[in-house]
């Protein structure tokens, strides 16, 4: 089996496995992300009207095939070599600077241009390691997009339902939240078993972080988490 240690870069010091994830992140996520609230839309995000078609899925579908793609050499790319493959998917797939300004929560209005930036860049940077470090090999697991739905509220935008079915085990179901920012339809939210939303969580964390020592501490924070993703190989 091969050492699946994703877990919501909410929680990131816990590298709990993916197996395990179902009843150890449960918990924890859900009162995260009841505590936090629903994440806020981007001030220029816009709503996707409901549609018959599949506006969102392809968007989920060709980020899996890449991860499926990596996974399946990520022995032979390495760390290094995955980080590689999986950035442009990612920076296509996810809106990284939308992500950035809703875990950041009310002080991102206060941060100096600069900062912001770096912040971006740093967040950025975290996230594809997360992925290149906990989906680094593969054991006939399978991601499987089940339908899109209008995302509940008044924010618009949509959810797309999937799962990944590991070879033996209980599937393991991945919800993304898209909205249409500047460079299109993009995810802004990923929700574990349905419910654990990564941004609520981030957002308790990272605002925990930013009051504390302001932006230089949250991005000393993410720079050590990526070396430590690094180390793993």
């Amino acid at each position: 089996m091969p050492i699946f240690r994703y877990a919501l870069a909410s929680t990131p010091a816990r590298p709990a496995r993916l197996r395990g994830l179902p009843q150890a992140a449960a918990a924890l996520g859900i009162a995260l992300a009841l505590a936090a609230g629903p994440a806020p839309l981007p001030a220029y995000a816009e709503p996707v009207q409901a549609s018959t078609g599949t506006v969102a899925t392809p968007v989920v579908d060709a980020f899996y095939t890449v991860l499926l793609a990596v996974m399946k050499d990520g022995p032979t790319l390495g760390f290094s070599g995955r980080v590689a493959q999986l950035t442009p998917a990612i920076t296509r797939a996810f809106d990284l600077p939308a992500m950035t300004r809703i875990a950041a929560g009310a002080q991102w209005p206060t941060l100096a241009a600069d900062d912001q930036h770096r912040l971006i860049d740093a967040f950025g940077r975290f996230s594809v390691a997360s992925y290149a470090a906990n989906f680094d090999s593969f054991d006939g697991e399978r991601f499987e997009v089940l339908r899109e739905v209008p995302a509940p509220g008044s924010g618009g935008g949509v959810i797309v339902e999937s799962r990944l079915l590991p070879r033996t085990g209980d599937p393991v179901q991945f919800n993304y939240l898209l909205r249409r920012g500047t460079d299109g339809l993009q995810i802004i939210d990923v929700f574990v078993n349905g419910t654990i939303s990564e941004m609520a969580a981030r957002r308790s964390e990272f605002s925990s972080v930013l009051n504390r020592g302001g932006a230089q501490a949250l991005i000393e924070v993410l720079e050590t988490r990526i070396k430590a993703l690094a180390a793993r190989k």
